[in-house]
Parts: structure tokens; C-alpha cells; sequence
């Protein structure tokens, strides 16, 4: 697949991607990847689409004063919590090459009256700001979106943009195994953070290459089959027999449910009951698995 074509149906997905009317799924999701329930409560309702595979805040271990860049903040998930841990005299700085995205989260700090987060438009392999900016980088199941071609510069990127003795803390989805051919080549399943995830031994030579040290790549065992069974009868539009109706990326709402469905998918779910159903595959934990990184900008390099 080209780049291009990746790039374009990524924009295309994430730029429609809403919440569910119950905010349910999200809960679930995300309290299935790390997060408590306590937290979740002072993040925005709007800024958690159920978009996340881990918790890098949990290994971040921000502090008051520094600055951290969320790589793929979406509407802000990640980013606003972020701000609360670096305090006042920090910044929480989020990237996404997403306008709609960007704008949900303006929408969001607005809302919170966060005076230390900003959002900018950006694709995280080549961002506007200066070198050695951010203590610290974190990224939640994004990476896998980057073209293959790419990825290299997506860490070149974050290695550039760290201070020395700077750290990396991402949550990802990693393969476990090569990939089919139909896999690969399937551009919903790239988009939907199945397709482009890298080995851990591939994840570890893109760190090493860009010079990073003390890189830890840790399986968190968490169950990637959430991502359907958190449904629990909440399936979106585009899923069978919804008991719950569920406003997500089927919108607008003139379309018909065919209509919009073949326009766009949902995430996660409709990409996870993709691989159980038309690929056959009963464990998505066979092929794939949430993975925790962390790496060092060596103070010397």
C-alpha cells in the first residue's frame, strides 16, 4: 500500500470516529488498558473515544514542570491528564495530523479552561516544533498507524524533539507474529491498528536505530478481544442487530445505515470482528498483543 493511500483512509476514519450515546464502550475500553475509574473521571467525556490499547501515563512518570508530547493525542485522552501532572509551570503539547481531531480537542481544553495544553496539526514524522523541546514523549496505539516506510522517521522524530536524558513511553499494539498477506495488504485492518503493527524485534531496531538506549518492550498480556466483547450488545450502526443505538462514525445521520457504513467503518470493534469473522481468526491475541515501550536519549550522544 502506498503511503498515501494509508495516510488518506486514516484521515478518513479518525476524522469521523465519535463517541458512543452511552460512553460505555470507552469505560470499558479503557479501564481494560490501565486506566482507573478515578481518572477517567476528570478527563473530558468527549476526549475518550475508545481508541486506546494501553496507558503510557502509567509509565511516563511525569513530573511538575516538564513538558510532554502525546504522538497521535486524537481529542485529547491522553494530553489533559498529562497537563495535571506536569502542573502549571509545564506543558502537555498533543500532535495530530487530524483537523477534526485538533479541533475536538481545542473544543476540549476550552471546556476544561487548561491553560497548559496545545494541539497541533501534524503528522508525528516530521513536527513543527524545535529540537530537545519535551522531558518526555508518550504515543497510545499510533504508531501502528504509520506506513512502514515511515516508521523510522516517526522515532527519528521523537529522539530529535526529546531533551538528553529525555524518555519515550508508548503503548502500542505489536504483532506476535508475521502477518498474512491478506492481512497486510487489507487497508481497514492498517487503519484500524491490526495491519501496520511491527514485531517487538522490529519495535526494538526502530528505537536502536534512532539511537535510543535502554529500551523495554513489556507484553501486558491485556485481552485484545475487549475490543469486541465490550460491546455487549452496544454494536455500532454498522454491527449486527444493535439493541443500543449508537451514533459513531455511521453519521451524518441523513445517510442511511448501508450508506454511511460503506463510506466508513467503525473503529476498533468493526476491525477486531473483521479479523474473528472474514479472516477466521477466533483470538486476536494470537496474532497481536498490547505492548508497553520505553527508551532513553542517552545524555551523550
Amino acid at each position: 500500500m502506498e503511503s498515501k493511500e494509508i495516510y488518506d483512509q486514516v484521515n478518513k476514519r479518525y476524522g469521523s470516529v465519535t463517541q458512543s450515546t452511552t460512553g460505555k464502550y470507552e469505560q470499558t475500553i479503557a479501564e481494560a488498558f490501565g486506566y482507573r475509574a478515578e481518572e477517567l473521571a476528570t478527563i473530558p467525556q468527549d476526549a475518550n473515544l475508545g481508541l486506546s490499547c494501553g496507558n503510557p501515563l502509567a509509565l511516563a512518570k511525569l513530573t511538575e514542570g516538564e513538558t510532554v508530547i502525546d504522538f497521535g493525542s486524537g481529542a485529547g485522552f491522553d494530553v489533559f491528564p498529562a497537563a495535571k501532572r506536569v502542573g502549571p509551570t509545564g506543558k502537555a503539547i498533543g500532535i495530530d495530523m487530524n483537523k477534526n481531531m485538533i479541533d475536538r480537542a481545542n473544543a476540549n481544553a476550552a471546556k476544561m479552561g487548561s491553560t497548559n495544553a496545545q494541539f497541533i496539526e501534524s503528522v508525528i514524522t516530521s513536527v513543527p516544533l524545535p529540537d530537545t523541546t519535551a522531558d518526555c514523549i508518550i504515543s497510545n496505539c499510533v504508531i501502528n498507524l504509520v506506513p512502514v516506510g515511515e516508521k523510522q522517521q516517526a522515532f527519528n522524530e521523537m529522539f530529535r524533539l526529546l531533551k538528553p536524558g529525555g524518555r519515550v513511553a508508548i503503548s502500542d499494539i505489536l504483532a506476535r507474529k508475521k502477518f498474512t498477506t491478506e492481512i497486510e495488504n487489507n487497508v481497514a485492518l492498517y487503519v484500524g491498528c491490526v495491519a501496520g503493527a511491527s514485531q517487538a524485534v522490529e519495535y526494538e531496531k526502530f528505537l536502536k536505530n534512532a539511537s535510543f538506549s535502554d529500551v523495554l518492550i513489556v507484553d501486558t498480556k491485556s485481552d485484545l478481544n475487549v475490543y469486541v466483547t465490550a460491546l455487549e450488545g452496544e454494536a455500532s450502526c454498522c454491527g449486527p442487530s444493535p439493541k443500543v443505538n449508537i451514533k459513531s462514525c455511521c453519521e451524518p445521520e441523513s445517510d442511511s445505515s448501508a450508506e454511511a457504513c460503506q463510506k466508513q467503518a467503525t473503529s476498533m470493534p468493526t476491525d477486531a470482528e473483521t479479523l474473528v469473522t472474514q479472516l477466521g481468526i477466533k483470538d486476536l491475541n494470537e496474532w497481536a498483543g498490547s505492548f508497553q515501550v520505553y527508551a532513553i536519549k542517552p545524555l551523550r550522544v
